[in-house]
């Protein structure tokens, strides 16, 4: 990677918050619009979101050309696609639904190279859009530089937070506090926002940032981005492109009617 473009990983171990949008809509020119509007990084949503490997891929380049750092949320359990999207340019790939060590093992095997991981090689379009000196350039920091994020959104992951961040190789926990309301509360309600959820997101990331790993996380306002930044959360969501759009839509016709 050249001088001139640190890469997300780099930023986050330095202790750089980094607030990235939400991409659910699989059209790219959205996640372009959203990198040249000021965002430093864009997530691509594979599991809820409308994206598929061909959006990813052309959004990961658009994003990149914006300047900005693209990451992909992938489907559970969606081990190929992990290592496929960082093929593509893909600087962070988020697991829903990690629940032990062995599923964070898995996870690590899809996205880093030999003796870390056993992630095929062929990095070809990385290499390229990402701006490294050749195919040994990134082939030798590939491992330090593509973030391998498991996601926490149960109480089984809970337990087994400690044992999830042991496994080398992985860089970060990604709260899913949605989720993780829902089934703290036994399928009860959502609420990511309320007292439960934010009590563990809390709690997940003073373990996370004690373990010398990344914590980042999915928030619904800007007041709860705020709130997990002083947690200790580094790598922050806010904000999507259906979101933009459906919000922008309902406030111009909101004034008109007014």
């Amino acid at each position: 990677m050249t001088d001139s473009r640190i890469s997300l990983a780099s930023r986050l171990r330095a202790g750089e918050t980094v607030v990235t949008a939400w991409s659910a809509l699989a059209a790219p020119i959205l996640s372009e619009l959203m990198a040249h509007a000021g965002y430093e990084a864009v997530t691509l949503d594979m599991q809820h979101g409308l994206h598929d490997i061909a959006s990813a891929r052309d959004a990961i380049a658009t994003i990149i050309a914006a300047g900005a750092h693209p990451a992909v949320r992938v489907a559970v359990d969606d081990f190929a696609t992990a290592s496929r999207v960082l093929d593509f340019g893909a600087e962070a790939v988020i697991m829903p639904m990690v629940n032990s060590a062995e599923d964070a093992m898995a996870l690590v095997a899809a996205m880093k190279f030999p003796p870390l991981g056993a992630r095929s090689w062929a990095p070809h379009h990385a290499a390229r859009r990402l701006g490294y000196n050749g195919l040994p350039d990134y082939t030798g920091r590939a491992n330090e530089e593509t973030l391998a994020f498991a996601m926490v959104e149960t109480p089984t992951a809970l337990a087994a937070l400690d044992d999830i961040l042991d496994v080398e190789g992985l860089d970060g926990i990604y709260v899913g506090p949605s989720d993780l309301s829902f089934t703290l509360s036994e399928g009860k309600g959502v609420d990511p926002t309320g007292k439960v959820a934010m009590d563990a997101s809390a709690e997940i990331a003073a373990r996370v940032n004690a373990k010398g790993k990344i914590a980042a996380i999915y928030c619904m306002s800007p007041d709860h981005a705020k709130a997990a930044i002083g947690m200790g959360f580094r790598f922050v969501t806010l904000g999507s492109d259906a979101g933009f759009i459906t919000g922008g839509a309902a406030e111009l016709l909101s004034t008109l009617e007014g």
